[in-house]
């Protein structure tokens, strides 16, 4: 097996020769632009390290690799566009670089193309990536329609924004583990059991950016610190304090998640005072490590060597132990 960097430089080379800017420009060229944005590559490393896992060739699962990432990135343009957002990693995004209607038509465009690259398997093979991969696009597009709907509720339960960030972030980490072990045909039990893996390490994983967001250093965090709290989020993070204030402190927060100052420093830090003494952000904590352990359990029922294990296993705790 390789390093995560290897997987990822591995990936990377492949990207850069399989996306190819051709006529008509202006549909391509963003595509070309937001694949190269950069980012963590987390996806597609899955897919890769998941086929070595099973004993497969890791560069048979490429095309599926391609797949995953060209989905994951025609879901940034989207929510980009949704978002009115004007930065991704630093950069314009597609819908400002150019216009609304080429960020909506090149993001239709790449949903299409990452059906294609199932095209590059057998018959028996194509058709379970497929089913997972449309199963997978549907649950993302209802989680983005929950995270809508979340904006103007001011009753949303912890239970319903975990259901959200299941469906919107961490069911694409699961699949995309679960297409490596497609590729190498191994059995349903072990190829559901690593999607657990990976929907499990997916919810951890989007709980700890919560708890990053507003706690995170801004040297390493790669955004604006707060930025959930400036936009009025009701992150995991936020409902945990509300559950766990009283009456007047309750009313002090729908009052700063109520108010968007020009000037928003005092406001970030007001909530992340009432986050603490609440013991909201310990709490947030105990629930990243819970889905991570709940992740690391499921390694129990895969019947694969040891050291993959641990390989995994370093994994979950690198990925939770991180700083950005």
């Amino acid at each position: 097996m390789l390093s995560i960097e290897a997987y990822r430089d591995a990936f990377i080379s492949h990207l850069e020769k399989e996306i190819v800017t051709k006529e008509p420009v202006n549909l391509y060229k963003p595509i070309h632009y937001i694949l190269n944005l950069g980012g963590k590559r987390l996806r597609p490393v899955l897919t890769l390290m998941t086929a070595d896992i099973f004993g497969t060739d890791y560069k048979k699962a490429m095309h599926a690799a391609m797949a995953v990432e060209m989905f994951h990135n025609f879901s940034l343009v989207h929510d980009d566009i949704m978002d009115d957002a004007p930065l991704r990693r630093g950069k314009e995004t597609v819908h400002e670089k150019w216009d609304l209607n080429t960020g909506i038509l090149s993001g239709d465009a790449m949903l299409i193309v990452a059906y294609q690259f199932f095209e590059n398997y057998d018959a028996e093979t194509f058709q379970q990536l497929a089913k997972l991969f449309s199963k997978t696009a549907i649950e993302v597009c209802e989680g983005q329609q929950y995270d809508v709907d979340f904006e103007t509720r001011d009753d949303v339960t912890i239970d319903e924004y975990l259901k959200m960030i299941t469906y919107k972030t961490a069911v694409l980490v699961g699949a995309a583990m679960k297409m490596g072990a497609i590729i190498s045909k191994t059995d349903e039990k072990e190829a559901q059991a690593i999607y657990d893996f990976g929907l499990n390490l997916g919810i951890a994983f989007q709980l700890k950016d919560d708890y990053l967001d507003a706690f995170g250093d801004p040297k390493t965090f790669g955004k604006q610190v707060g930025g959930d709290i400036i936009e009025n989020k009701k992150t995991y993070l936020y409902l945990k304090t509300l559950e766990h204030l009283n009456t007047e402190e309750a009313e002090q927060l729908h009052h700063l998640y109520s108010i968007n100052p020009n000037e928003s420093s005092n406001k970030v830090q007001a909530v992340k005072e009432l986050m603490v003494s609440s013991k909201a952000s310990d709490a947030t904590l105990k629930a990243i490590e819970a889905y991570t352990e709940k992740a690391l359990n499921v390694l129990d029922e895969l019947a694969i060597a040891a050291p993959k294990k641990e390989v995994l296993r370093a994994f979950a705790n690198m990925l939770m132990g991180r700083q950005v």
